[in-house]
């Protein structure tokens, strides 16, 4: 049961795998050996995209179903280009694109619903 771990290791975890990914991720066509830390790095981007679309919305006076399928458009455009134009993954190794698509979707629209609303009742209601 005792596991040694490597030197420079905390948890199990290298120190500087977190910097490693990042590069990655801002890197173009990147190789993502471990699967799981491209779908982080899909699901983080989606929270950012998602926030950052609520403050934008709420800025504008964007309301009811166009904000919201707009928003679905939009984030799913995002992860898309950037997973096949900007990695070029192969996205059949993910499941498919819709697979994709679908990492982290639910966390970003409660993001961006609450950013959008909270924005969007602070400018433009009295």
């Amino acid at each position: 049961m005792n596991q040694k771990k490597k030197h420079g290791d905390r948890n199990g975890v290298a120190k500087n795998g977190l910097a490693s990914v990042w590069l990655r991720a801002f890197a173009p066509s990147s190789k993502w050996p471990d699967k799981d830390e491209f779908l982080d790095v899909i699901y983080w981007a989606r929270q950012i995209i998602g926030i950052l679309l609520g403050l934008a919305w709420g800025l504008l006076p964007l309301k009811g179903f166009f904000g919201i399928a707009l928003f679905c458009i939009v984030n799913a455009i995002c992860v898309y280009v950037y997973s096949s134009n900007f990695q070029k993954v192969d996205a059949e190794e993910y499941g498919g694109i819709w697979e994709l698509i679908k990492e982290g979707f639910m966390t970003s629209f409660a993001g961006f619903l609450v950013t959008w609303i909270m924005v969007f009742s602070v400018i433009h209601y009295d």
